[in-house]
């Protein structure tokens, strides 16, 4: 099962809460998820939006990332939010793949 984390990064002058990258790691690369995020760069953009994140990684492997000094309030914030969304996005690309294949099997008839 794909692996949620955060990557903080250095704080610039014009940030008003600390910056990070959401990494999803432990992701099969034959997993809707693994595909949809390496083929469609807008749903990067838009998860990391959503997020607050300047950007989304994710991994077939397992990332170490040595622990960030974000604070817990904030730690628990995103994971929660990212976890809400990490479950949408996952029903709605599997109900997505089942409609298509359907329509393969139908077409293929």
């Amino acid at each position: 099962m794909a692996r949620l984390q955060i990557l903080e990064l250095p704080e610039g002058s014009a940030d008003n809460r600390p910056p990070f990258i959401l990494v999803i790691d432990q992701a099969p690369r034959d997993s809707a998820l693994f595909r949809a995020f390496h083929e469609d760069i807008e749903l990067n953009d838009g998860v990391a939006a959503r997020v607050g994140a300047r950007g989304v990684l994710v991994f077939e492997d397992t990332v170490e990332i040595p622990a960030n000094e974000i604070a817990e309030v904030f730690r628990t914030e995103v994971r929660e939010s990212v976890g809400d969304l990490y479950d949408s996005a996952r029903r709605s690309l599997e109900s997505g793949i089942e409609r298509v294949a359907a329509q393969r099997a139908e077409a293929a008839g």
